[in-house]
């Protein structure tokens, strides 16, 4: 294998095949020239087309430190390669794989908190208020992701009436439409403008406001509904926020009261239980609230069971139990003990005899376990009562009253 006959043009034997080890061939950067000068100090003084022959490998980010530095300072001199360079990063980037377009789930809740960390808003907005106004913009959020045609998908709203299973059919639009006429209770208590306008319903409870709204429609709700739903749902939160009052305010729902506080619990609840039922039509994952807020919505519905039970037992659906313990109000009566699971979890006693009664645990007749969800589902009319996934112990009719209870707070 001597280098001799590696050169000669027979190759090493003679036989005039190409020899079977190539000759060292020329470098592609210097084309045969011999390497750069080392000029003083060191530095390396490059060559142009030695330079030019790097761009590539400068594009793709392969080179040496020393020479990225040395394209680098080049292309701030020469025009030519600083063009040439900026078509290949261009080229470069096109073969990236493409990331997703779609925005970061948690993006929107990251930059709330950051914000609100830096900087606390100068008017805050009351906690009673918080479960609403969280559940309001979750309900847009997902309004502003659903397209033209998804408005007008079919939905189904349920309840319990007399104890039997209720419903109302409409489209995703008829169900923002009840969301507006319903939460403008709230809004004519503080003194906004009623969204039924000129509109005249025989009863200003929330099913007869919203029939009325309905009916005066001369076609079917649109997309269009989502506007004004939007605008008096921030024109509540801005308001309230305002107001300065502890929640006392009364809020008329035609048959009963609430509390502003309440109220405003109450509205963030059914936007939770409404949005929930848009997203099963047209098919879009939905999460719960969060713990804090669901266990707010479970304590509303807790401190409502007694008045409903009364309620209940004057019109005779309810028992009066076998061992009543009747007392006076705010002595301690016959209780059940309502143990919440899972997120928003707690334990209520309740009172079984008298809405003025105070929940004793030295009274307790009965146990109920139930999820969290499960029982917002119950109360919401979307669980029957005797499917209800319960654990029970003790006094049957008393847990049987009190479920039954929980699903008769449901309304249209």
């Amino acid at each position: 294998m001597g280098s001799a006959g590696a050169g000669g043009p027979g190759g090493a034997d003679g036989s005039g095949r190409a020899p079977r080890i190539p000759i060292p061939r020329a470098s592609v950067g210097d084309g045969g020239r011999p390497l750069p000068d080392v000029a003083p100090g060191g530095a390396v003084a490059w060559e142009h087309q030695v330079l030019t022959s790097l761009l590539g490998a400068w594009a793709l980010a392969a080179c040496s430190a020393q020479e990225a530095a040395a394209v680098e300072e080049h292309l701030g001199e020469c025009d030519a390669c600083a063009d040439e360079a900026l078509r290949l990063r261009e080229a470069v980037g096109l073969l990236q794989r493409p990331e997703s377009l779609d925005l970061d789930p948690a993006l929107r809740t990251r930059v709330l908190d950051g914000c609100l960390e830096r900087r606390p808003p100068r008017i805050p907005v009351p906690e009673w208020a918080r479960p609403y106004d969280a559940e309001a913009a979750r309900l847009d959020a997902l309004l502003q992701d659903i397209g033209d045609a998804e408005w007008h998908a079919p939905v189904r709203l349920r309840w319990f009436e007399a104890d039997d299973a209720a419903s109302r059919r409409t489209t995703v639009a008829g169900v923002i439409a009840h969301l507006l006429t319903v939460d403008g209770l709230v809004a004519v208590a503080l003194g906004l403008a009623d969204p039924l306008g000129d509109i005249t319903a025989p009863a200003p409870a929330p099913a007869s406001r919203t029939e009325a709204y309905w009916r005066a429609s001369h076609y079917p709700p649109t997309r269009a509904v989502r506007a004004p739903w939007r605008e008096q749902s921030h024109s509540i939160v801005r308001t309230v926020s305002f107001t300065g009052d502890a929640g006392r305010m009364p809020v008329s729902y035609g048959d009963f009261e609430l509390p502003l506080h309440d109220a405003m619990l109450d509205r963030a609840f059914e936007c939770w239980v409404h949005a929930e039922d848009i997203a099963d039509a047209v098919h879009y994952p939905y999460q719960p609230p969060s713990a804090r807020h669901l266990n707010s919505m479970i304590d509303l519905a807790a401190r409502m069971l007694p008045g409903i039970l009364a309620a209940r037992r004057r019109v005779g659906p309810a028992t009066p139990g076998t061992r009543p313990h009747l007392v006076t109000a705010g002595e301690p009566g016959r209780s059940l003990r309502l143990e919440i699971e899972g997120s928003g979890g707690g334990e209520w006693l309740i009172p079984l005899d008298s809405p003025g009664a105070v929940g004793s645990a030295e009274h307790e007749v009965a146990h109920v376990a139930l999820d969290g969800v499960e029982f917002c589902r119950l109360a919401a009319g979307h669980v029957p009562p005797a499917e209800a996934a319960a654990g029970q112990a003790g006094d049957r009719e008393a847990i049987r009253d009190v479920l039954f209870a929980a699903a008769s707070l449901s309304r249209m």
